[in-house]
């Protein structure tokens, strides 16, 4: 039995308990719709061959009282990496060539971050509960500080940079809900991934008002000779640049002589 029909036969074994007591009750009380979560894998391990990886995000809506007719309901979904600062440097062409010249440091960005929802974002989730929870990614990114002129354009930047690279992802629909109980998306880890803990947020949502919410966390590491190698550049590093030197010595050395013996 897959994971989501065994969440499915749960809900269904608890919905029946509940209704009795749940069809005396009358409103939307606190508490009255939460969330059991389930993830496909708990942990990504990065090694050499690593391609990325999909996680399949599925739970289940408990209830204390029967369905509200309206407004519908609706699921946020996102995953995020580990926050870190970056830098976001602006170009400009001086005496012919490329040259920095603004920068600006961006206190905490996730590493990776993406958010899939049951219908458009700005429908599904208002702006003050968007404001409240850092659901959306220019939320989630801190920058405070900044001593340039225009200072937004460079967290803009920093989003449509990594939005290219597949680390940041804004995924509409992407969350299917089934009979109001049940929901499931994808979300696709890309292969360029930082080491750390990536929590994931579930958010239920009437009206854009968030009525519940719950997270997990997985846990992305680097295993075998990729793990050795990070070892040793953080422990070692006087040993990495020799032994990256070296390597880069011989590879050139076995090119050159291949394409000598090529020729002849």
């Amino acid at each position: 039995m897959t994971p989501l029909r065994r969440l499915l036969a749960a809900a269904a074994l608890w919905s029946a308990s509940a209704l009795p007591a749940a069809a005396q009750e009358t409103g939307e009380g606190a508490g009255a719709e939460s969330v059991v979560l389930g993830l496909s894998q708990d942990s990504v391990s990065i090694s050499t061959d690593f391609d990325g990886s999909e996680i399949l995000v599925y739970g289940a809506v408990k209830r204390e009282v029967p369905i509200p007719a309206d407004p519908p309901l609706e699921v946020v979904v996102t995953v995020s990496g580990p926050f870190v600062p970056i830098t976001v440097y602006r170009k400009e062409r001086r005496f012919g060539i490329w040259v920095n010249t603004d920068a600006v440091e961006i206190d905490l960005a996730p590493s990776f971050y993406a958010v899939a929802t049951s219908g458009p974002f700005n429908s599904v989730l208002s702006n003050v509960e968007d404001l409240r929870h850092s659901v959306s990614v220019p939320r989630a990114i801190r920058s405070v500080g900044a001593r340039v002129e225009n200072a937004q354009a460079f967290t803009e930047a920093a989003i449509r940079i990594r939005d290219e690279a597949g680390l940041y992802q804004l995924l509409e629909g992407a969350v299917h809900v089934r009979e109001e109980t049940l929901f499931s998306t994808r979300i696709r880890l890309p292969a360029n991934l930082t080491e750390g803990n990536y929590a994931t947020r579930i958010f239920l949502t009437r009206g854009g008002r968030v009525i519940g919410d719950t997270s997990s966390m997985i846990d992305v590491r680097k295993v075998g000779l990729e793990r050795w190698l990070y070892n040793l550049s953080r422990d070692l590093p006087l040993v990495y640049g020799l032994l990256s030197l070296t390597l880069a010595i011989v590879a050139g050395w076995g090119a050159s002589t291949a394409f000598r013996y090529m020729r002849n």
